[in-house]
Order: structure tokens, then sequence, then C-alpha cells
């Protein structure tokens, strides 16, 4: 790599995984090496800049200058949508949807959920969480293999979970888990993702209401009691936390599951030192990082590690490169459960870090803990070249993850 020759701007971000199915493409690895904070032509013309270098995405990410609002200006994606018309005017803002806001709008909304995501509230949860785990583990080890761990655990642990703590019906799954994933396809036609995300909200809207006058012991009750906030942020908040409490999750899991198969030294450390779990979870979250872009918007003139990004302009951040930034951690691109992660960005940072982040660590503790007991010889049913990749989502993982084991599952 000759980092001394000049780089002309971009144009576009690739989606495939030319450097394999965990790793930044090779188009990333390279402008973070030579100029993390580097101008970016979007499809629809615009120039806006991309963020690699992870110290560069942790300034952005901590600077509310470099705002999360979408009505401030027109934001810009950096890969092509049918059916998009050119933007020209700012989007709306959505009430209650509170990781599109900056303070003090985000501060009142997310002050009104903090207590439901404690790291309290979410060690008395554990308990409920491993019998999840041990319920489909066991479904799960009824079946004759090859199954789709996907579909048979990944999925269903954490949609359980985040249905229970919010008090949404399970037997709804398949409305929103089918919404949800036409909502987060890249390339769907905009009518398509408009109407998926209109009936996700519609479903949601009879929900709170039903909640508001009615409420139960679960968080959607909760804040359905705060007479401060109408049914339309109340929806907000629900449809936030409904795909990201169960969407980001079941990713991880089996992307997480499919790395660790993929690194067998490593899942054979696991397996022998159940005591690294804990760190072993932090470093896959570092690793994979399944919400890899965050967009911001420059509302003044600002200066990031010396460029100066113009007011208006639309700022993409890579989480996965900055994950992967050797500037932060050694040897960035190897997974190592050893490894201390902190620092690592896949939980966002600032204002908003995910609120979530604490039930995603107990799901996935327990998820993995259970699976390497439950079955000691699990292996991919399908060369690793054949498991299919979510380049077409928003968030990264695979659509399906086809394994097999021998007669011993526990």
């Amino acid at each position: 790599m000759d980092l001394t020759s000049p780089i002309p701007i971009p144009d576009g971000l690739p989606q495939e995984r030319d450097a394999g199915p965990f790793a930044p493409t090779t188009f990333v690895a390279d402008l973070r090496a030579r100029r993390p904070v580097c101008p970016l032509v979007f499809p629809d013309g615009h120039v806006g800049w991309l963020v690699t270098g992870h110290a560069a995405v942790r300034q952005v990410l901590a600077d509310t200058r470099f705002s999360s609002r979408l009505d401030l200006g027109v934001l810009h994606v950096p890969h092509p949508t049918p059916g998009m018309p050119q933007a020209t005017e700012p989007s709306p803002q959505v009430p209650g949807l509170f990781v599109a806001m900056d303070p003090p709008d985000h501060t009142r909304l997310r002050r009104k959920l903090t207590g439901a995501f404690t790291v309290k509230r979410m060690r008395a949860l554990e308990e409920r969480v491993a019998q999840v785990v041990e319920e489909r583990l066991t479904a799960m080890a009824a079946l004759t293999p090859p199954v789709d761990l996907v579909r048979e655990f990944a999925l269903p642990v954490p949609s359980l979970v985040i249905c229970e703590l919010l008090g949404v019906p399970y037997a709804d799954r398949e409305v929103f888990q089918a919404n949800t994933a036409r909502f987060l396809v890249k390339d769907v036609e905009l009518a398509e993702k408009a109407a998926a995300y209109g009936a996700l909200t519609g479903y949601l809207a009879g929900l709170v209401a039903s909640k508001r006058a009615e409420p139960g012991e679960d968080v959607l009750s909760d804040l359905a009691r705060h007479e401060d906030l109408t049914v339309e942020e109340l929806t907000g908040c629900a449809f936030l936390l409904l795909l990201a409490g169960h969407e980001t999750t079941a990713n991880m899991v089996a992307l997480g599951t499919f790395a660790l198969l993929e690194h067998p030294d490593q899942l054979a450390a696991l397996r022998a030192e159940p005591g690294l779990l804990g760190g072993a979870v932090e470093e896959l979250t570092r690793y994979l990082s399944v919400g890899d872009l965050f967009y911001r918007y420059a509302t003044e003139d600002l200066e990031l590690h010396g460029e100066l990004i113009p007011a208006g302009s639309t700022v993409v951040l890579s989480l996965l490169a900055a994950n992967h930034d050797p500037e932060a951690f050694e040897d960035a691109g190897a997974l190592d459960v050893r490894r201390d992660a902190r620092g690592l960005v896949a939980f966002g940072h600032g204002v908003h870090q995910c609120l979530g982040q604490q039930l995603a660590r107990v799901e996935m503790r327990a998820g993995f803990a259970g699976l390497l007991r439950r079955f000691p010889d699990l292996a991919l049913a399908v060369p690793a070249g054949e498991v299919p990749l979510k380049t077409d989502m928003n968030v990264y993982g695979v659509h399906a993850l086809p394994v097999t084991w021998g007669t011993a599952a526990g």
C-alpha cells in the first residue's frame, strides 16, 4: 500500500465484504490507513465525509455539533436506494425516535427510559434470560441437524426477551420481524420500506394506546404512565426499542457463532476457560460491529483531525473500521478472546451510547455459554463461503447459519 500517493475522492461506498465476512472492506481499510477523515461522493452527488479512524469516530460521537437530527438538513446515504428521489428537503422529525434527536429533546426522552435498562435491572433479568436460552437450546437439540441457528436460536432468544420486557405479545413476532427485516434492507424500494415502517408503527400505536388505558408491569406501560408523552412519542420509542432490542443481538449471536466456528483456537480457549466469556463478548462486539454505519450532520464548519468539515455535510462513521483500527487495538484484525477490548465503539459513544447494551451483554453471555455447553461439537453444515451474509442490510449479520452436531447434544 502506497501511503504517499494522492487519494482521489472516493465515489460511493462498496458493500461487499471483499476482505472476508468479519473485516472491513479493503477500500475502507485503505482509507483508514491513508486518510481516516476523507471526503466521499454520495450517489446523489453530495460531497460529504467518511470517518474511519477510531479517535476521529469517538470525537464525532462525543460532539453534538455533529447532529443526530434528520430535520436540520438533507441527510444523504452512501449507497443507491431504488425509488429514492433526490433529497432536497430535510426529513421530518419523528416523535419519540430519540436516536435522531440532540439534547435537550434527546435527554428528556432518554431520561425516562434509563431506569428500565440499568445494570441492576439487567442483572435481575439474567435468570429469565438463562431460562429462555435453555428452552430454545432444548428445542434445537430435539431437531435433526442440520438446522438454521438464526431461526432456531439466535433470533428467538432476544425476540422473546425484548417482548417480555416491553410488554409486546410474542405471538405477534412474525408481524414485527417481517416488517423489521423489510425496513432494514438497503436497496428495497422506498415505498416498500415506508409500508413496512407504517405497518410497524401502526401496530405499536395500538399497543401503546392500550398500555395507556390499562398499564401492566412492563417498560411500555412504565412509559405510558408519563402523561407528558404523547402517543406518537410512545410509538416512536417503542419502535426503536423493539427494533434495536432484537435485531442487533440476534445478529451478534449468529455472526459471533460463525466467527468462533471459523476461529477454532478461540473457540477451544473459551471451552477450556469459561471465565473468559465476559471478555470474549466484548471482543466479539468489537470484532463484528454489526451496526457499522452511523450518520451525523455538521451544524457548522468543524475541524476534525486536520480536515475542515463544512456546515451541511453528511458525515458517515464506520464503527467497524474504527474497531479494527491498529492505532487503537494491537493486531486489530485478529479475534482474540483474551483481549482487553475497552474503548470499542460498537455500542456508540457519548450521549447516544446504546441504551440497551447491558441487556445485549446478558443475552450474549447466556447465549454463547449455552451453545458451548449443550453442543460441544457444533460445526458449520455448509462451507463458510456459502453462509449468506447480510451485506444488503443496515444491520450486518447472516441471513442463515446452517449448523450441525453429533448425537450427543445435551
